[in-house]
């Protein structure tokens, strides 16, 4: 579904970047891959690509600019142009309500989550641009609608960009760059394999409990795991979705409809 195609991802570790990273791998991609930690970087890549053919590492930091210009251009470098970005790095951790808010989570959330898109967007635009179009796809959170735990800073940058979407396509459709964001809600992965784990450790109850509280609101009976939102951002990259621009694609079981 990729082939020919070169595509971006960002925040690869060893949850939805990482899946994405792979998915489009074994979609017949080659795969430029970017996160704060190379580790975790060299891991992933020799992973999806052991022959090192197919996947360029960079440590990258959206939050840095020259970082961002950099990973864009190892793209060009590498493999000839580039085709698709994914923009997964994020920063989580801006949680609590009103009153339990550390506005400075909500600071870096926004400067991370927002700004730093933006900085990661405009080389990647350029390039797509040049290459004769493209796709974006952002990644959001179901936070944004519907509030299950208390993440409000988080949810309101994940808000943003999604607001951003919108004008994004408006403006890069001229270019041929399809520009949107796929929404997950719960994703069975490490992360949320954590948070299974910590809380039922704190609430003494067996994890098996805490996964049948989550997913008892998903009329499907199973919350997505990372390959199935991967593979909805695989769709979206590729020229199957070619018409589809200034959209957000809830992958959830069902657990809210829009």
């Amino acid at each position: 579904m990729l082939d020919g195609k070169t595509i971006l991802v960002t925040g690869v570790g060893s949850g939805l970047g990482r899946e994405v990273a792979c998915q489009c791998v074994r979609d017949g991609a080659k795969v430029v891959i970017g996160a704060r930690t190379k580790d975790q970087l060299d891991a992933v890549a020799a992973e999806a690509d052991p022959s090192g053919e197919r996947v360029a590492v960079v440590p990258t930091d959206i939050t840095d600019p020259e970082a961002c210009a950099r990973i864009v251009g190892e793209a060009g470098t590498r493999f000839g142009g580039l085709d698709g970005l994914v923009q997964v790095a994020a920063f989580e951790y801006a949680m609590g309500d009103l009153y339990q808010s550390d506005f400075e989570a909500w600071r870096k959330a926004f400067d991370t989550n927002v700004v730093g898109t933006m900085q990661l967007l405009r080389p990647a635009a350029e390039a797509m641009k040049a290459g004769g179009g493209g796709s974006v796809v952002l990644i959001g959170s179901q936070s944004m609608y519907l509030p299950l735990i208390e993440q409000m800073g988080y949810a309101a940058s994940k808000g943003a960009l999604l607001s951003s979407m919108f004008y994004l396509a408006k403006e890069l459709g001229a270019d041929k760059i399809r520009v949107n964001t796929v929404v997950p809600s719960w994703m069975w992965g490490p992360p949320v394999q954590l948070y299974v784990r910590m809380t039922a450790r704190t609430r003494e109850i067996p994890e098996e409990q805490v996964i049948e509280e989550i997913q008892a609101g998903i009329p499907l009976g199973e919350m997505a795991a990372d390959e199935d939102v991967a593979q909805a951002v695989a769709f979206l990259l590729s020229d199957r979705a070619r018409m589809i621009t200034g959209q957000s694609l809830l992958v959830n079981g069902g657990e809210l409809m829009r």
